[in-house]
């Protein structure tokens, strides 16, 4: 933390610090030297981030907001928030003793609403939002293997097969997959793709018959408990941007 100010609840602790600044781009050998401190850069994304504020509304004690959006940019379009993600990710799986790649994996999708116009947005009906669609793959512990974002509107079997796609250009991240559970929703065709391409088992876990309100269901609540998390950060709660999806990016892991 910057010692001329006081510290904010976002702010990054010692222990996360030590886990995520071992990933962060070394200092630049040529032009001229950083002046903001990494670990500072990254307190003003996390302060935005969980309590919902525009970028320019910042507190002055931390960076100036162009700065830290242009990093948070930056390492958006270089995959690098993926990449410590799927770093940090591995570490807490190796910590609990469990292999770095897992085995079996959850997937479900959370519609939210839109506050700006822009790409990628349509109505949920079922939901009753309008809006974009955040699609999730987990493990088991529920700790997010990739994020796909498609409109609203898009049913969750279509959204699935694009969210599978793009796990299938990560092979690194299903060396020892087996299975994967969904609910009803996705339900059909995507099944046999997933074990044609995937060459994983795809099991549906449906609700119980005649269930009414919310019942804990096997390994759904555990992607369910996941995006009450990501739910928990303001910006996250509602979709602020007009870009629906990062731009693409070469992802090559560290």
């Amino acid at each position: 933390m910057n010692n001329h100010r006081e510290a904010y609840p976002t702010d990054l602790n010692d222990t996360e610090w030590v886990q995520i600044a071992q990933y962060l781009p070394e200092n630049k050998s040529i032009g001229a030297p950083r002046k903001v401190p990494w670990r500072e850069i990254l307190n003003g994304i996390f302060y935005v981030v969980i309590n919902g504020c525009t970028w320019s509304n910042m507190p002055h004690d931390l960076p100036k907001w162009k700065t830290v959006y242009h990093y948070f940019r930056q390492f958006r379009i270089e995959g690098l928030w993926e990449i410590i993600n799927q770093k940090i990710r591995e570490a807490v799986r190796k910590a609990e003793g469990r292999k770095a790649q897992a085995s079996a994996m959850i997937i479900d999708s959370k519609s939210a609403k839109t506050a700006e116009g822009g790409e990628k947005r349509g109505d949920d009906g079922g939901k009753k939002v309008s809006g974009r669609k955040r699609n999730l793959i987990v493990d088991t512990m529920g700790l997010v293997v990739l994020a796909k974002v498609t409109a609203a509107n898009v049913q969750d079997v279509h959204a699935g097969k694009q969210t599978f796609q793009d796990l299938l250009e990560r092979p690194d991240q299903t060396s020892r997959l087996q299975i994967i559970f969904a609910n009803g929703g996705y339900r059909g065709e995507l099944v046999a793709w997933v074990k044609e391409n995937l060459h994983a088992d795809f099991f549906i876990v449906l609700k119980k018959e005649g269930q009414q309100g919310f019942q804990v269901l096997p390994k759904r609540w555990v992607i369910e408990r996941t995006n009450a998390w990501v739910s928990r950060n303001r910006r996250l709660a509602r979709d602020y941007e007009r870009l629906g999806a990062p731009v693409n990016h070469s992802f090559t892991p560290l």
